[in-house]
């Protein structure tokens, strides 16, 4: 009787430590076209036409980075959609949600920039992608809401961004309703949490009595003024049912909040930065404006910093995520002489580069240093960010039928973070100096390599559209 033939793999990852959210093992990756077919040990694997050796490496599911922010000089932006997501994928990140922001001037409608987002998108993007739509508190959204809502969700843009700070944030009125409609439709809420009266009054407290340094920023947003706007924010999803998602935590009363909502089954999740969990207001005397960040960097007595620490290592904070949003030097540096507003009259703006260096410090501060397992970063990183924004499990997984989206990590490089080595627009990080242990060796995206040794292996235009779906619970962390 004549054997049958062994069917070949296009690539098999071999030789490292595969790390999934919840576990570690020695094993091989088999992969056939775009798709992960096979895990286990490599002497039970199909052979394959290329072989990959990660021997004394980490393998995790690609870094998804679900807030980022990325657009055009005319908006402000350092970082293009192509520049962007070159830089994403240096750091490990193989899919990105971004925010597809209607054109108010325009009228343009939350599912018409779904639309005109990833048409352009499409040709730019190294890495895949997805939206989260934003929901800006205009007259014409707020009275179509019940259209434009279920309309993007069609589309495969199921999360919603709104803002309780800023010239556009939503009413107490319209978080209401959009919750309502958002949750009678399978979808997600994310809010950014800051009370922006509260805060637009301590502002203008700070200029009339001229406290403009950099170090007077953070007092215009203490803690207690995100603590109250997450307690709201709470309060509306749960008489509402909508699942809710606050974006970029930074204080302890805050997460506070959100656990003790976790506690009554609300269905509360929540994502932190770096940048909330390792700077502080010390880092605005070396950095000043390059960190007017909101919310902003909290006080060096590390009180927050430390609870993010302890809330991710325990899933009360499910993700962490770059919140990459990097302005022209020239336009920030102003801020050294006053923090609010440059000599034209027009604002300072806000905003970090963080995508390139989020999975280094992740690893680094958290596995090196902290002693936090490996499988954090594949759970905070990866799954969790896949399971709430409804990508999950085509992302967010090394196991059969999903996407064959790896990171390798080699755990023994040992190098300093500089502005000049990194990619991105912005000529300067905040990280610059920091000694960094551990970095991404490789990374494959739907089964090709994107990243190999430093050297980018894509073009703009690889990568492909990510249709959402409904959010899922994330997992949680050690225990509680």
């Amino acid at each position: 009787m004549r054997q049958r033939e062994v069917q070949r793999v296009d690539t098999v990852v071999h030789g490292g430590t595969v790390v999934t959210s919840t576990e570690t093992h020695e094993g091989a990756v088999a992969i056939q076209g775009e798709k992960v077919v096979a895990v286990g040990p490599r002497e039970l694997l199909p052979p394959a036409d290329r072989y990959i050796d990660a021997t004394g490496k980490y393998v995790l599911p690609g870094a998804i980075d679900v807030h980022i922010h990325l657009g055009t000089p005319e908006e402000g932006r350092a970082d293009d959609w192509r520049s962007g997501t070159i830089a994403a994928a240096h750091a490990g990140v193989t899919s990105i949600v971004s925010f597809a922001g209607a054109d108010i001037s325009k009228k343009e409608t939350p599912p018409q920039a779904v639309i005109r987002f990833k048409e352009h998108v499409s040709k730019q993007s190294v890495v895949d992608f997805s939206f989260h739509a934003n929901l800006a508190n205009e007259s014409y959204i707020f009275e179509g809401l019940e259209r434009f809502i279920p309309e993007a969700i069609r589309l495969g843009a199921p999360s919603f961004k709104m803002f309780m700070q800023y010239g556009g944030r939503v009413s107490d009125k319209f978080l209401a309703k959009a919750m309502e409609v958002i949750a009678a439709n399978g979808g997600l809420a994310q809010v950014h949490c800051e009370n922006g009266d509260a805060c637009e009054y301590l502002e203008e407290k700070a200029l009339a009595e001229e406290r403009v340094r950099p170090l007077d920023w953070p007092s215009t947003r203490p803690p207690w003024t995100e603590e109250e706007a997450v307690r709201r924010a709470i309060y509306f999803a749960e008489i509402t049912k909508c699942p809710l998602h606050v974006v970029h935590l930074s204080s302890h009363g805050a997460l506070e909040e959100i656990k003790e909502a976790q506690r009554r089954g609300v269905k509360v999740w929540t994502e932190t930065c770096p940048q909330y969990m390792l700077l502080s207001e010390k880092d605005m005397e070396r950095l000043g404006p390059f960190i007017k960040i909101s919310p902003p960097v909290r006080p060096a007595d590390m009180i927050h910093q430390n609870a993010m620490w302890r809330g991710l290592e325990h899933g009360y904070i499910s993700v962490v995520a770059s919140d990459h949003a990097p302005k022209h030097k020239e336009d920030q540096e102003h801020g050294w002489q006053n923090i609010f507003m440059n000599p034209q009259g027009g604002r300072v703006p806000l905003g970090s580069p963080n995508v390139q260096t989020m999975v280094p410090l992740a690893y680094s501060e958290g596995v090196v240093k902290r002693g936090l397992p490996i499988t954090w970063i594949a759970r905070a990183l990866a799954e969790n960010p896949a399971r709430i924004f409804g990508l999950y499990p085509r992302k967010g997984a090394i196991r059969p039928g999903s996407d064959a989206d790896l990171l390798i990590i080699d755990p023994e490089p040992e190098y300093i973070v500089r502005a000049v080595d990194l990619q991105g627009n912005s000529k300067y990080n905040p990280y610059e100096g920091w000694k960094l242990k551990g970095r991404p060796w490789m990374t494959l995206l739907r089964g090709k390599v994107l990243l190999s040794q430093g050297k980018l292996e894509q073009r703009a235009g690889y990568g492909q559209f990510l249709q959402a779906g409904s959010p899922h619970p994330p997992i949680a962390g050690r225990g509680n």
